[in-house]
């Protein structure tokens, strides 16, 4: 895999280690709570339980992508493109279940798409 692809994989890595530290450790501040639509923090309280599960869904996905780079050759890069293909996916499907995600979805699909292609065609 090329430099260049594989600095978006380390983007998109980075990006769901984030979302996995706002969803599973620090939920439940206001800032964050509404950061993901939720207005209210009883509301908050009720979510807490999928936001913490789901922030380990982008912790793994974070690894796949970043520990494939680490492990080099072709299979650790076949695992980081597989973990970048998953991340587009899950954008995708962000996306067309609520369009005003659209934001949203772009940042979490945009650097590994970017990283799927540049690593096709370089």
């Amino acid at each position: 895999m090329n430099t260049i692809a594989q600095i978006f994989v380390v983007l998109a890595g980075v990006f769901h280690l984030a979302v996995f530290a706002m969803e599973s450790l620090v939920f439940m501040k206001p800032s964050t709570y509404k950061r993901f639509g939720i207005p209210t923090e009883a509301e908050a309280t009720i979510s807490k339980p999928w936001a913490f599960n789901q922030g380990f869904y982008n912790l793994f996905l974070a690894l796949g992508a970043l520990g494939g780079l680490v492990a080099g050759g072709d299979k650790g890069h076949a695992i980081s493109l597989f973990a970048c293909a998953c991340m587009a996916g899950a954008g995708v499907v962000l996306v067309a279940s609520n369009r005003r995600m659209a934001q949203s979805a772009a940042l979490q699909a945009g650097p590994p798409i970017i990283a799927l292609v540049l690593a096709a065609v370089l």
